[in-house]
């Protein structure tokens, strides 16, 4: 009996902003005067779908995730099409999750009723701070109050409410910090992103710190900020399902990042997007051409965006099963990386268990807390 297929999540990369965060290395664009342009990319979006239908086949679809960029600029009949295609391309699971990126200023707020009669039901708002002054540092669009607002508005308009935190900001106190978390936590979001505040290369966050114009809190402090992250949710009651991400019990997790760090299968359309799709039995990955301009005119040409497209050796697919699936405290199991030939006599698997950082198991990887602080650190020494 041929076993059922893998279900699969679909993500949608809409990349414009209309402003560009000091911090962000993603794949963005300024909003203005692409009129134009953003129309022909919802019929890219469209038809690179179709074309990846082919390659999947049947599938039953679990998530489907608009990130960015700021997604919440797109027209709500857009997110409609884009949608009611997919719905049409892969079956859609009984519990399908669709997710949708938002940035909290009036104006985009004014569109969530729309975008939730869309097919939108779990919205993933970028608060990232309750401050003014941690607002303005971080080059947000928005204020405290628009903040609270838009957190009104979502609460009452969506099923389901993620918010996304940034902390570890210049001069912040565990305790300032305690306490803005907590005032957010009670809009009555059942899912909170709380990211450390990270200085990637390339952004203008990094030449700032380069130029001296800021530092980052040190270790000690960041430390002292996490713990106290990770006490104000646990007494909320939100569980730390994975590294950034806590959840106010099981059905409130993010069943698209979970396609992600469980390594199933998920469709990557819209400029610069990822996929990893299983065809003929093969894992494979794919990116996108990260500008519209150039994405549209390839769907256009060959019905799909690719600017890459590979078949992962075993040993690789192995390896980023390794790399997702241990930032989730069910980690992985030995069969899965049984490429790599780790195992519990492996010495590399021994040596970390005796640091404290891998937990005994005779059934696969599985992190301690003080592996999951030191994670990049225990991916690199696993795969040596």
């Amino acid at each position: 009996m041929t076993p059922p297929a893998p279900p699969l999540g679909v993500y949608i990369h809409w990349p414009y902003c209309a402003r560009i965060c000091p911090y962000c290395d993603f794949n963005v664009y300024r909003d203005r005067g692409r009129t134009a342009e953003q129309a022909a990319l919802v019929d890219a979006i469209i038809d690179d779908m179709r074309t990846q239908a082919k390659l999947t086949g049947p599938r039953t679809l679990v998530s489907v995730f608009f990130g960015g960029g700021t997604p919440s600029l797109m027209a709500p009949e857009a997110v409609a099409r884009v949608l009611e295609t997919a719905c049409q391309l892969w079956t859609p699971g009984a519990d399908l999750e669709v997710s949708l990126e938002a940035n909290p200023t009036d104006a985009e707020a004014s569109r969530f009723a729309d975008l939730a009669a869309a097919g939108v039901g779990r919205l993933s708002l970028g608060v990232q701070a309750l401050d003014d002054a941690a607002l303005s540092f971080l080059g947000r669009d928005h204020d405290a109050a628009a903040a609270r607002r838009a957190l009104e508005m979502a609460a009452r308009t969506f099923p389901r409410l993620s918010l996304d935190m940034i902390y570890a900001r210049p001069s912040q106190t565990p305790e300032a910090w305690g306490k803005e978390l907590r005032e957010a936590l009670s809009y009555g979001a059942e899912h909170v992103s709380p990211y450390q505040l990270t200085i990637e290369a390339g952004t203008a966050f990094d030449r700032a710190v380069r130029r001296g114009r800021f530092s980052p809190p040190d270790d000690e402090l960041g430390a002292a900020l996490y713990d106290t992250t990770q006490a104000v949710l646990e007494a909320a009651g939100f569980e730390a399902y994975e590294v950034s991400n806590h959840a106010r019990g099981e059905a409130a997790r993010s069943r698209h990042n979970l396609v992600y760090w469980q390594g199933l299968d998920y469709v990557g359309v819209g400029p610069g997007a990822h996929g990893r799709i299983t065809v003929d039995g093969v894992r494979c990955a794919t990116e996108a051409l990260a500008r519209p301009g150039a994405y549209i005119a390839q769907v256009a040409e060959s019905g799909c965006g690719f600017a890459d497209y590979e078949t992962l050796s075993p040993a690789a697919a192995a390896e980023e099963r390794i790399i997702s699936g241990l930032r989730i405290w069910s980690g992985v199991t030995f069969a899965e990386v049984a490429p790599l030939g780790l195992s519990p006599d492996h010495d590399r698997v021994k040596a970390l268990v005796a640091e404290g950082l891998l937990a005994p198991s005779n059934q696969g990887l599985f992190p301690t807390p003080a592996g999951r602080l030191l994670l990049d650190h225990v991916v690199r020494r696993l795969l040596v």
